[in-house]
C-alpha cells in the first residue's frame, strides 16, 4: 500500500518554500514533455563527496569550529556510512544529529554561508558529467530537482547556483528566523525521498512513468523505483549490482583509484547527518555568525 506520509512545506524568513527551492529554471526550448522531470541525489551523484561535509569544512575555515572537531566529524561520517542501517535506532540517532547541527542558528546566516562555501569548496567538486545529464533535461524543457537528506537550505543554494528548478531536503523548524532544534517531518532519506517525489509529482502534474531519477546509493532504491527511468551514477557496490540485475543505465564519472575510494557502502546523507552529532555540539559552544 502506498505511503500516506506528507511532506511539510514551510516558508523561511526570506519567503522561500522550505520543502523545495523556488529557483528559476535555466531558459531553454519549449517543453518537449511538460509532464516529465528529473530528480538527482546530491552527495556522490551531483557532487564528489558530501555537501554537508564541505559545508563543515567551510565553517572550520571560518573558525566556527576547529580542525580537530572537523576530523571527529569526518570520522563519524565514515563510521555511519559503513555501519548505519534502516533500523529505528539509527534513524533516531540521525534525527538527533540533524537537530544538533542547526539548533540556534539563524536561517539567514546558514544561507549566506552556504552560498559562500558552495562557491569556494563545492562548485569545483560538481561532477561535470552529472551536470551535463541535468542540463540535458533542462534543454528538453523538463524540470530538474535535487533530492537530498542534507538540510534544504544547502540543497536550495546548490540548485540555484546550477540553474536547476529547486531542491527537496530535510527541513528544520524555524521560529523568529532561527532554528528551534526540531525537524518538520522526517529526514529526507530512503522511502521519504520517494514519498516527496510522488507528492511533488502530484502538485506539479508530473507523470512519474515519464520521469528519471539519478543516484549513487542503494538507499535511494525507493526513489529510483518510483520513476520510469532509473540511472545509477557513480554507484556503490550494492546499487551497481541492482542496476545490472534490472538493466538500468549506469554512468560512472570516476576513474581508477578515485572510484575505488569513493564507492563504499553508504547511507548517503543519513550517515553524514549522524556524523554531525559531535559537530553540532561544538557549534553550540563556539560563536555563531554575526
Amino acid at each position: 500500500m502506498a505511503s500516506t506520509r506528507k511532506v511539510t512545506v514551510s516558508t523561511d524568513v526570506h519567503g522561500h518554500t522550505a520543502g523545495w527551492a523556488d529557483a528559476t529554471p535555466a531558459p531553454g526550448p519549449a517543453p518537449a514533455d511538460s509532464r516529465a522531470a528529473a530528480f538527482f541525489d546530491i552527495d556522490n551523484t551531483m557532487m564528489q563527496g558530501a555537501s554537508i561535509y564541505w559545508f563543515a569544512r567551510g565553517l572550520a575555515a571560518r573558525r566556527h569550529f576547529t580542525t580537530g572537531d572537523l576530523a571527529r566529524f569526518a570520522w563519524q561520517q565514515a563510521r555511519f556510512r559503513l555501519l548505519a542501517t534502516e533500523h529505528a535506532g539509527d534513524m533516531s540517532q540521525a534525527r538527533q544529529a540533524a537537530l544538533a547541527f542547526v539548533q540556534g542558528w539563524r536561517v539567514g546566516d546558514v544561507e549566506r554561508l552556504a552560498e559562500e562555501i558552495f562557491d569556494e569548496l563545492m562548485a569545483p567538486r560538481i561532477w561535470a558529467g552529472t551536470r551535463r545529464l541535468a542540463q540535458h533535461h533542462l534543454d528538453a524543457g523538463q524540470r530538474v530537482w535535487l533530492v537530498s537528506a542534507a538540510p534544504v537550505e544547502i540543497g536550495r543554494v546548490i540548485a540555484a547556483r546550477l540553474g536547476l528548478t529547486g531542491a527537496i531536503g530535510t527541513v528544520a523548524e524555524v521560529v523568529d528566523g532561527a532554528y528551534t532544534g526540531r525537524l518538520v517531518g522526517e529526514l529526507m532519506h530512503g522511502p521519504a525521498k520517494a514519498d516527496a517525489v510522488t507528492q511533488l509529482a502530484t502538485v506539479e502534474g508530473l507523470d512519474l512513468a515519464r520521469c528519471a531519477a539519478y543516484s549513487d546509493s542503494r538507499n535511494d532504491l525507493p526513489m529510483l523505483d518510483a520513476v520510469g527511468r532509473a540511472v545509477a551514477v557513480n554507484p556503490d557496490g550494492a546499487l551497481l549490482r541492482t542496476a545490472r540485475e534490472r538493466g538500468w543505465e549506469v554512468r560512472d564519472f570516476r576513474t581508477g583509484r578515485r572510484a575505488a575510494r569513493i564507492a563504499v557502502p553508504s547511507t548517503a546523507a543519513l550517515g553524514l547527518l549522524a556524523g554531525a552529532v559531535s559537530a553540532g555540539r561544538v557549534l553550540h559552544r563556539r560563536r555563531r555568525p554575526a
